[in-house]
């Protein structure tokens, strides 16, 4: 049986252009690339790439829950792990991130944070487990 490994994710949004100007800002991604229709780009994130495409562009599927700032988030999130949990959150805050949990220590020795990007969409900010 072949291996499977993660590629990427995408998350379907309203503006990808937007989306990846947000993501520079409050995450520090650097945009991989994106496609000359603007309607579909990725971020550099390791191995695993962060990708967006426009709901207007939905090919797989047309029956998904849109993200929206005002409304309750997604069953999903992406997690990026930093040194300094606060100072991230910090970050994605100044550029337009809405706070949902701030940092806290878990039992087992992880910070985390939660913010929802521009679109509604769940993001943790953490420290690896144990660090």
């Amino acid at each position: 049986m072949q291996s499977m490994q993660l590629s990427y994710v995408i998350i379907y949004v309203a503006d990808v252009a937007k989306t990846v100007t947000f993501y520079e800002g409050a995450f520090g991604l650097a945009q991989r690339m994106m496609h000359e229709s603007g309607q579909y780009a990725e971020m550099e994130t390791g191995s695993t790439a962060l990708a967006f495409a426009s709901e207007a562009d939905v090919t797989t599927c047309h029956a998904f829950r849109p993200n929206r700032s005002g409304e309750k988030a997604a069953g999903a999130e992406v997690a990026f792990i930093t040194e300094d949990v606060q100072a991230a959150f910090d970050r994605a805050v100044d550029h337009g991130a809405h706070p949902e949990v701030s940092p806290v220590e878990k039992p087992w020795g992880q910070t985390i944070a939660y913010v929802r990007d521009l679109n509604g969409f769940l993001v943790e900010l953490c420290t690896r487990v144990g660090s």
